[in-house]
């Protein structure tokens, strides 16, 4: 007959277990485990608090305000104006209100070429890249070096490229090709559009480039193969397969680049300085020189809120229509 004995400290084990502090104890490791997460996001949002939200508040509260330079110096005395600032920027009739239409006007036009241009370079490119060729890992770094330099360096050097006597450009285009009859002026007059519009392109398309190239990693090859066995042209495969295939994709990227070039400040600051001319007079740097140089930031800040007013509907109505449009094509 065989006698079963419990090992040492069996029952204390059990004990232990069932006691009233092991449920609590359990719980407070599962809280910490389900809490760790957001105690590692905590210095990202305290960050993004102090950089983005805390300014922006200020902001809407300074739009209500007639904040001069005289009131510079503590800002919460500047009278309270209502919505007199607000009127003052939709006023179009009034010198302040059209010539913020006509920068808004001109940034629309601004965004609309810009935008197509880099998404068609970026994608013809990216398709291009797909077949296998010597040179091709040489060619794709290159094409990223726009996107990877410091954004200051390179448009500085575009700007002296546009130089009227000495840039490149007219280098190039009057004395080796002679298509114009003297060297025009890039950086003043009507020129200057399609000045901000060649930098912006040249220093955006990368982007839309490694985004859409990596989107066609994506797409099996195997289905090209099939498309071309049934007679489909390289023309039929990109519109049959490439495109449709993309079109998440493209629906994030299209409304990125549209986010970043409508609110770019740096290409044109740096381009013309702080006084652009009319023709590429963005609303960002118009909202700028409406507050630093005739120092009303009052009404400034209310044209900063009318933008992001606007930006929030337009980015609104574009995720609305994409999602019905995503549920309609799986539907």
């Amino acid at each position: 007959m065989t006698t079963l004995t419990a090992s040492p400290g069996t029952g204390e084990r059990k004990a232990r277990g069932n006691s009233p502090g092991a449920p609590r104890r359990r719980r407070s490791g599962r809280l910490r485990r389900i809490g760790l997460p957001y105690l590692l996001l905590l210095p990202a949002l305290l960050l993004e608090l102090l950089v983005h939200l805390v300014p922006m508040v200020i902001g809407v509260v300074v739009s209500f305000r007639e904040l001069t330079q005289f009131y510079i110096r503590d800002w919460s005395t500047a009278p309270w104006a209502g919505f007199d600032n607000y009127s003052l920027a939709v006023d179009f009739s009034a010198p302040v209100g059209e010539a913020l239409l006509k920068s808004f006007v001109t940034t629309c036009l601004f965004t609309l070429f810009s935008v197509g241009l880099c998404w068609l370079l970026g994608a013809a490119a990216a398709i291009f890249m797909q077949e296998s060729f010597r040179g091709r890992g040489f060619l794709r770094t290159l094409f990223l070096v726009p996107y990877a330099l410091p954004v200051y360096a390179a448009v500085i050097t575009w700007a002296f490229m546009f130089q009227r006597d000495n840039g490149l450009i007219n280098h190039v285009l009057h004395d080796q090709l002679g298509l114009t009859g003297s060297p025009p002026f890039w950086l003043i007059g009507d020129n200057s559009f399609v000045a901000l519009l060649v930098v912006s392109v040249w220093k955006g398309w990368p982007f839309a480039f490694l985004i859409i190239m990596a989107g066609l990693q994506n797409i099996p090859r195997e289905v090209y193969e099939a498309a071309a066995l049934d007679g489909a042209g390289i023309w039929q495969q990109i519109r049959r397969i490439t495109l449709p295939s993309l079109r998440p994709v493209n629906q994030v990227l299209v409304l990125v680049l549209f986010l970043w070039t409508f609110n770019d400040f740096n290409t044109p600051f740096v381009l013309f300085g702080e006084a652009a001319p009319e023709s590429a007079d963005l609303i960002s740097l118009h909202i700028y020189q409406s507050s630093f140089q005739t120092w009303n930031f009052g009404t400034g800040s209310a044209m900063s809120v009318l933008l992001l007013l606007f930006l929030l509907v337009v980015t609104g109505a574009y995720l609305l229509l994409t999602s019905r449009g995503r549920k309609a094509t799986d539907a």
